[in-house]
Protein backbone atom coordinates (compact mmCIF):
# COMPACT_ATOMS: atom_id res chain seq x y z
CA UNK A 1 0.00 0.00 0.00
CA UNK A 2 1.58 3.42 -0.94
CA UNK A 3 1.94 6.56 1.50
CA UNK A 4 -1.18 7.94 0.07
CA UNK A 5 -3.28 5.24 0.31
CA UNK A 6 -2.16 4.53 3.82
CA UNK A 7 -2.99 8.10 4.65
CA UNK A 8 -6.36 7.89 2.76
CA UNK A 9 -7.60 4.97 4.78
CA UNK A 10 -6.15 5.95 8.04
CA UNK A 11 -8.82 9.50 7.62
CA UNK A 12 -11.43 7.05 7.17
CA UNK A 13 -10.55 4.44 10.08
CA UNK A 14 -9.80 7.82 12.50
CA UNK A 15 -12.98 10.07 11.82
CA UNK A 16 -16.19 8.07 11.07
CA UNK A 17 -17.53 11.54 10.26
CA UNK A 18 -20.02 11.09 7.32
CA UNK A 19 -18.68 12.84 4.11
CA UNK A 20 -18.99 15.56 1.88
CA UNK A 21 -16.89 14.12 -1.41
CA UNK A 22 -16.72 17.18 -3.62
CA UNK A 23 -14.62 17.29 -7.03
CA UNK A 24 -13.64 20.31 -8.44
CA UNK A 25 -12.92 19.69 -12.23
CA UNK A 26 -11.37 22.68 -13.56
CA UNK A 27 -10.18 24.73 -17.01
CA UNK A 28 -6.46 25.49 -16.56
CA UNK A 29 -5.79 25.61 -20.75
CA UNK A 30 -4.23 28.54 -21.78
CA UNK A 31 -6.86 31.31 -22.40
CA UNK A 32 -7.43 31.05 -18.35
CA UNK A 33 -3.98 32.87 -18.82
CA UNK A 34 -6.24 35.60 -19.95
CA UNK A 35 -5.92 39.06 -18.40
CA UNK A 36 -9.26 40.46 -16.92
CA UNK A 37 -7.94 43.25 -14.77
CA UNK A 38 -5.20 45.57 -12.76
CA UNK A 39 -2.75 47.70 -14.93
CA UNK A 40 -1.01 46.25 -18.14
CA UNK A 41 1.50 47.07 -20.25
CA UNK A 42 1.45 46.34 -23.63
CA UNK A 43 4.41 44.50 -25.15
CA UNK A 44 3.39 45.20 -29.22
CA UNK A 45 2.78 42.11 -30.63
CA UNK A 46 -0.01 39.63 -30.59
CA UNK A 47 0.12 35.66 -29.77
CA UNK A 48 -2.36 32.63 -30.52
CA UNK A 49 -3.11 30.70 -27.57
CA UNK A 50 -6.24 27.82 -27.41
CA UNK A 51 -7.74 28.77 -30.51
CA UNK A 52 -7.47 32.51 -30.05
CA UNK A 53 -5.03 35.76 -30.97
CA UNK A 54 -4.20 37.54 -27.64
CA UNK A 55 -2.53 40.81 -27.28
CA UNK A 56 1.03 39.99 -25.31
CA UNK A 57 1.26 42.43 -22.42
CA UNK A 58 2.66 42.54 -19.03
CA UNK A 59 0.94 42.40 -15.24
CA UNK A 60 -2.22 42.64 -14.57
CA UNK A 61 -4.99 39.88 -13.03
CA UNK A 62 -5.06 36.97 -15.19
CA UNK A 63 -8.03 34.18 -14.79
CA UNK A 64 -5.57 31.67 -13.03
CA UNK A 65 -4.90 33.85 -10.47
CA UNK A 66 -8.54 35.02 -9.63
CA UNK A 67 -9.17 30.89 -9.72
CA UNK A 68 -6.40 29.80 -7.40
CA UNK A 69 -7.10 32.62 -5.15
CA UNK A 70 -11.18 31.13 -5.20
CA UNK A 71 -10.02 27.73 -4.19
CA UNK A 72 -7.27 28.97 -1.53
CA UNK A 73 -10.65 30.79 0.20
CA UNK A 74 -12.66 27.67 -0.52
CA UNK A 75 -10.26 25.28 1.39
CA UNK A 76 -9.32 28.02 4.20
CA UNK A 77 -13.60 28.63 4.68
CA UNK A 78 -13.94 24.85 5.16
CA UNK A 79 -10.97 24.37 7.45
CA UNK A 80 -12.98 26.99 9.80
CA UNK A 81 -15.61 25.81 10.26
CA UNK A 82 -15.52 22.57 12.63
CA UNK A 83 -18.49 20.10 10.77
CA UNK A 84 -17.63 20.82 7.60
CA UNK A 85 -13.86 20.60 8.29
CA UNK A 86 -14.14 16.99 9.79
CA UNK A 87 -17.11 16.19 6.70
CA UNK A 88 -15.49 17.80 3.55
CA UNK A 89 -13.37 15.62 1.22
CA UNK A 90 -12.01 17.36 -2.05
CA UNK A 91 -10.05 16.37 -4.77
CA UNK A 92 -9.02 19.01 -7.58
CA UNK A 93 -8.58 17.27 -11.34
CA UNK A 94 -7.49 19.84 -13.68
CA UNK A 95 -7.57 19.81 -17.82
CA UNK A 96 -5.81 21.40 -20.28
CA UNK A 97 -4.04 19.15 -22.97
CA UNK A 98 -5.18 16.24 -20.88
CA UNK A 99 -6.61 15.58 -17.19
CA UNK A 100 -4.68 15.40 -14.28
CA UNK A 101 -5.17 14.36 -10.83
CA UNK A 102 -3.94 17.74 -8.62
CA UNK A 103 -5.18 16.70 -5.40
CA UNK A 104 -7.30 12.99 -4.50
CA UNK A 105 -9.28 12.63 -1.59
CA UNK A 106 -8.20 12.96 1.79
CA UNK A 107 -9.15 14.65 5.14
CA UNK A 108 -8.86 18.69 4.63
CA UNK A 109 -6.42 18.69 7.88
CA UNK A 110 -4.20 16.64 5.78
CA UNK A 111 -3.96 18.59 2.35
CA UNK A 112 -2.44 22.29 3.86
CA UNK A 113 -2.64 24.81 1.15
CA UNK A 114 -4.29 23.30 -2.69
CA UNK A 115 -1.87 23.66 -4.95
CA UNK A 116 -1.15 27.02 -7.46
CA UNK A 117 -2.40 25.95 -10.77
CA UNK A 118 -1.15 26.77 -13.93
CA UNK A 119 -2.32 27.53 -17.05
CA UNK A 120 -1.04 26.24 -20.41
CA UNK A 121 -2.43 24.20 -23.81
CA UNK A 122 -5.83 23.18 -25.24
CA UNK A 123 -9.32 22.34 -23.42
CA UNK A 124 -10.07 18.45 -22.71
CA UNK A 125 -13.03 19.01 -21.10
CA UNK A 126 -14.04 15.36 -21.03
CA UNK A 127 -10.81 14.40 -20.62
CA UNK A 128 -11.14 15.87 -17.11
CA UNK A 129 -14.71 15.06 -16.14
CA UNK A 130 -14.36 11.52 -16.50
CA UNK A 131 -11.42 11.47 -14.41
CA UNK A 132 -12.85 13.24 -11.55
CA UNK A 133 -15.74 11.05 -11.87
CA UNK A 134 -13.36 8.16 -11.85
CA UNK A 135 -11.67 9.70 -8.85
CA UNK A 136 -15.32 9.85 -7.03
CA UNK A 137 -16.27 6.47 -7.87
CA UNK A 138 -12.93 5.02 -6.12
CA UNK A 139 -13.48 7.49 -3.07
CA UNK A 140 -17.23 6.02 -2.57
CA UNK A 141 -15.77 2.20 -2.82
CA UNK A 142 -13.80 3.18 0.48
CA UNK A 143 -16.27 4.80 2.33
CA UNK A 144 -18.63 1.24 1.80
CA UNK A 145 -15.67 -0.71 2.43
CA UNK A 146 -15.19 1.35 5.71
CA UNK A 147 -18.40 1.44 6.64
CA UNK A 148 -18.84 5.55 6.33
CA UNK A 149 -21.61 6.90 5.46
CA UNK A 150 -21.51 10.13 2.60
CA UNK A 151 -23.29 12.54 1.32
CA UNK A 152 -24.26 12.72 -2.71
CA UNK A 153 -20.94 13.45 -4.34
CA UNK A 154 -20.70 17.09 -5.66
CA UNK A 155 -18.77 17.62 -9.36
CA UNK A 156 -18.06 21.36 -9.74
CA UNK A 157 -17.14 21.80 -13.44
CA UNK A 158 -15.63 25.08 -14.82
CA UNK A 159 -14.26 26.11 -17.86
CA UNK A 160 -13.97 29.16 -19.52
CA UNK A 161 -13.91 27.96 -23.28
CA UNK A 162 -14.96 25.49 -25.99
CA UNK A 163 -13.75 21.95 -25.65
CA UNK A 164 -11.09 20.85 -28.28
CA UNK A 165 -11.90 16.84 -27.77
CA UNK A 166 -14.93 15.11 -28.60
CA UNK A 167 -14.36 13.56 -25.27
CA UNK A 168 -17.18 15.97 -23.76
CA UNK A 169 -19.44 13.68 -25.91
CA UNK A 170 -19.00 10.40 -23.65
CA UNK A 171 -18.66 12.46 -20.62
CA UNK A 172 -21.80 14.21 -20.81
CA UNK A 173 -23.89 11.27 -20.44
CA UNK A 174 -21.92 9.85 -18.09
CA UNK A 175 -23.08 12.85 -15.33
CA UNK A 176 -26.54 12.63 -16.38
CA UNK A 177 -26.88 9.01 -15.77
CA UNK A 178 -25.59 10.05 -12.37
CA UNK A 179 -27.42 12.76 -11.76
CA UNK A 180 -30.94 10.72 -13.07
CA UNK A 181 -29.73 8.37 -10.04
CA UNK A 182 -29.39 10.31 -7.36
CA UNK A 183 -25.88 9.44 -7.23
CA UNK A 184 -24.57 12.98 -8.26
CA UNK A 185 -24.75 16.82 -8.01
CA UNK A 186 -23.20 18.61 -10.92
CA UNK A 187 -22.18 22.38 -10.69
CA UNK A 188 -21.73 23.73 -14.79
CA UNK A 189 -20.01 26.77 -14.37
CA UNK A 190 -19.28 28.72 -17.50
CA UNK A 191 -16.26 31.08 -16.71
CA UNK A 192 -16.43 35.01 -18.70
CA UNK A 193 -18.51 35.46 -22.17
CA UNK A 194 -15.94 33.26 -24.12
CA UNK A 195 -17.52 29.90 -22.12
CA UNK A 196 -19.75 27.62 -24.49
CA UNK A 197 -22.95 27.27 -22.49
CA UNK A 198 -24.13 25.00 -24.77
CA UNK A 199 -21.57 22.21 -24.22
CA UNK A 200 -22.63 22.81 -20.40
CA UNK A 201 -25.98 22.52 -20.54
CA UNK A 202 -25.04 19.03 -22.05
CA UNK A 203 -23.65 17.77 -18.42
CA UNK A 204 -27.19 18.50 -16.48
CA UNK A 205 -30.76 17.70 -16.76
CA UNK A 206 -32.00 19.54 -13.35
CA UNK A 207 -29.50 22.67 -13.52
CA UNK A 208 -29.10 25.35 -15.53
CA UNK A 209 -25.46 26.23 -16.22
CA UNK A 210 -24.03 29.53 -14.18
CA UNK A 211 -21.97 32.14 -16.18
CA UNK A 212 -19.72 33.52 -13.69
CA UNK A 213 -17.40 36.61 -14.68
CA UNK A 214 -14.10 36.25 -14.46
CA UNK A 215 -13.70 38.29 -11.27
CA UNK A 216 -16.74 36.60 -8.85
CA UNK A 217 -14.26 33.43 -8.46
CA UNK A 218 -14.16 34.61 -4.39
CA UNK A 219 -17.66 35.08 -4.78
CA UNK A 220 -18.75 31.79 -5.98
CA UNK A 221 -16.14 29.94 -3.79
CA UNK A 222 -17.73 31.71 -0.76
CA UNK A 223 -21.34 30.73 -2.12
CA UNK A 224 -20.24 26.80 -2.66
CA UNK A 225 -18.28 26.52 0.74
CA UNK A 226 -21.43 27.79 2.41
CA UNK A 227 -23.40 25.15 0.80
CA UNK A 228 -20.97 22.34 1.97
CA UNK A 229 -21.22 23.61 5.09
CA UNK A 230 -25.26 23.84 5.05
CA UNK A 231 -25.15 19.91 3.63
CA UNK A 232 -22.28 18.92 6.27
CA UNK A 233 -25.08 19.69 9.47
CA UNK A 234 -27.36 17.64 7.90
CA UNK A 235 -27.85 13.94 7.49
CA UNK A 236 -26.81 11.67 4.02
CA UNK A 237 -30.18 11.18 2.04
CA UNK A 238 -32.13 14.78 3.81
CA UNK A 239 -32.60 17.11 1.12
CA UNK A 240 -31.26 20.41 1.45
CA UNK A 241 -31.96 23.55 -0.19
CA UNK A 242 -29.29 25.50 -1.59
CA UNK A 243 -29.65 29.48 -1.94
CA UNK A 244 -29.82 29.06 -5.33
CA UNK A 245 -31.55 32.37 -5.35
CA UNK A 246 -28.69 34.26 -3.73
CA UNK A 247 -26.49 33.54 -6.86
CA UNK A 248 -28.30 36.07 -9.11
CA UNK A 249 -27.19 39.62 -7.57
CA UNK A 250 -23.26 38.44 -8.92
CA UNK A 251 -23.93 35.92 -11.88
CA UNK A 252 -26.13 34.91 -14.74
CA UNK A 253 -28.30 31.39 -14.57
Amino acid sequence: MNDLMLIRTEDLLHNPTNRVPIALCLDVSGSMLEIVGGEVQDLGYNYQQDGRTYRAVSGGVTKIGELNQGVRLFFDALKADPIANASAEIAIVTFSDAAQLNVDFQGLDRLGQPPTLMACGATDLGGGVNLALDCLETRKREYQCAGIDYFQPWLVLMTDGVPTTASHQQAAPRVCRLEEQGKLVVFPIGIGNGADMSVLRQFSQKKQPLRLPELNFARFFEWLSKSVMRVSQSRPGERVSLDMEGIKGWAEL
